[in-house]
């Protein structure tokens, strides 16, 4: 009978280190526990070395570098979205007015899904003014459509997916000559606490 007693403990230890075992394999727990910090720019700059990195010969990814002029101050988490782009681009009302160009835009945001692209334009509204604002992504809205409209009208903000941009580039409906920002929403994580960039299709 002690026996049979000792073992019941045993048993429930073991399965107390399967749990948490289990528990570790989680990438939503790890990405919960880890704050979320300002992007910089070596963080891009990995990401490309690291996609491009088998397919190109070192002078190729040697030109796929940006100089660290290329990018903006990140956004120190104490901006809202419409502060943050008022501080990054002072000069917006003289660019709005200057740009003319149609399949193009001045603007571009970039980020994971259509909800939050939506989201990102309803907390743009102090910056946007009355400027017109596009939505890139493929939710409900064919890519003929946003070809269309981006042919016969000045848009001044893009605001969508990278899948959907990519396909409006491809397909030369989208022309990036004249775009002078380009915003990746870094930080943002989606409910499975995923960012953009750990999305392998992005």
């Amino acid at each position: 009978p002690t026996e049979c007693f000792l073992s019941q403990p045993e048993e429930k230890q073991e399965s107390a280190v399967k749990a948490k075992k289990r528990k570790k394999k989680k990438i939503s727990d790890v990405l919960q526990k880890s704050a979320p910090k300002p992007g910089v720019p070596a963080d891009l700059q990995n990401l490309l070395t690291q996609h491009f990195g088998e397919n190109r010969s070192v002078i190729e990814i040697e030109e796929l570098k940006l100089s660290d002029s290329c990018f903006l101050p990140a956004n120190d988490l104490s901006h809202s979205f419409s502060s943050y782009l008022k501080e990054i681009c002072p000069k917006w009302a003289k660019l709005r007015r200057n740009h003319t160009e149609k399949k193009s835009v001045v603007m571009l945001v970039l980020c994971s899904s259509a909800l939050r692209s939506l989201e990102l334009i309803k907390s743009m509204t102090a910056f946007k003014g009355d400027c017109k604002v596009l939505k890139l992504f493929a939710k409900h809205i064919k890519i003929k459509e946003q070809m269309n409209m981006l042919e016969k009208g000045v848009f001044h903000i893009g605001v969508g997916t990278p899948g959907r941009v990519k396909a409006l580039v491809e397909q030369d409906g989208l022309c990036l000559n004249s775009t002078k920002y380009m915003i990746l929403d870094w930080n943002w994580r989606d409910q499975k606490l995923r960012r953009m960039m750990d999305i392998p299709e992005v």
